[in-house]
């Protein structure tokens, strides 16, 4: 039995991604139980914020934190709306310059389609794998979130800034050339952003376990169930995959307190 706060499963970059839950007392390695039988029941809430047995509103608050904690401000989702650059304060301005005045890359991936996305430059592969892409490359590297934003917004004529979760988990993936796409991004940024250009750039790829694989798939969550369970046929993004075709978005279930217990 393993029992804790769910959190996001970290991830290491390995043939296949490799998955770990990261509880506070233990460790479950999570490929090692592809083929087995898991079940997560839900004993209660934890902010990830505030740490208070409060029900989860969003993303892993409770809906005070969701609207006051700097860990869920606009500028996350929306990287143009970044300020600390400006000594503009959204609502804990040293916690906004520690992560916004750090060097973020803007990049391709290949999730359901081509996407174009920001990211810390010392979260590349971990944000990619959380995304579920098959392949990624960076754009350009700039010293801060809000020129990051800045030039996604004006990729976004050309890419989608969106993952389709439901082809990602199955085999109904776009074809395309990242290379290719690539070429067209940069031209699309121009002079403006010419001097930030990762032109030697090289696609990283990523491999993930699946025993099987399914063409359609229907979510589950600990919102709508006290209990999730069935045979885990797979790992991809930061979904669990059964048998049955229902997937569990770990994320998406941030702050819940659990019971796991794995059999045969």
């Amino acid at each position: 039995m393993f029992s804790g706060v769910l959190k996001k499963m970290t991830s290491i970059h390995d043939n296949p991604v490799r998955y770990i839950l990261d509880f506070d007392n233990d460790l479950l390695f999570l490929n090692q139980i592809i083929g087995k039988n898991i079940k997560i029941h839900k004993t209660g809430y934890c902010c990830l914020s505030c740490f208070e047995n409060l029900q989860i509103f969003a993303n892993g608050f409770c809906k005070k934190c969701f609207f006051e904690s700097p860990m869920s401000g606009d500028w996350i989702m929306k990287p143009e709306l970044s300020k600390a650059h400006l000594e503009i304060e959204d609502r804990d301005i040293s916690y906004e310059k520690k992560v916004q005045l750090q060097n973020h890359i803007v990049y391709l991936s290949k999730t359901s389609g081509i996407k174009v996305g920001v990211t810390r430059s010392n979260n590349m592969a971990t944000r990619w794998i959380d995304q579920g892409a098959i392949e990624a490359i960076e754009l350009i590297e700039v010293p801060n979130r809000y020129l990051a934003g800045i030039a996604e917004v004006k990729l976004k004529d050309k890419f989608s800034d969106k993952t389709n979760w439901r082809k990602m988990l199955t085999s109904n993936i776009d074809e395309a050339d990242i290379m290719n796409d690539k070429k067209i991004a940069l031209d699309s940024l121009g002079s403006e952003f010419e001097e930030f250009f990762k032109t030697d750039s090289e696609v990283m790829k990523f491999n993930y376990q699946i025993d099987k694989l399914i063409d359609s798939v229907k979510s589950i969550s600990l919102k709508k169930s006290d209990n999730i369970e069935g045979k885990l046929i797979g790992i991809k993004g930061q979904y669990l995959i059964f048998d049955d075709s229902s997937v569990f978005n770990v994320r998406s279930n941030e702050g819940y307190v659990v019971d796991i217990s794995i059999s045969d």
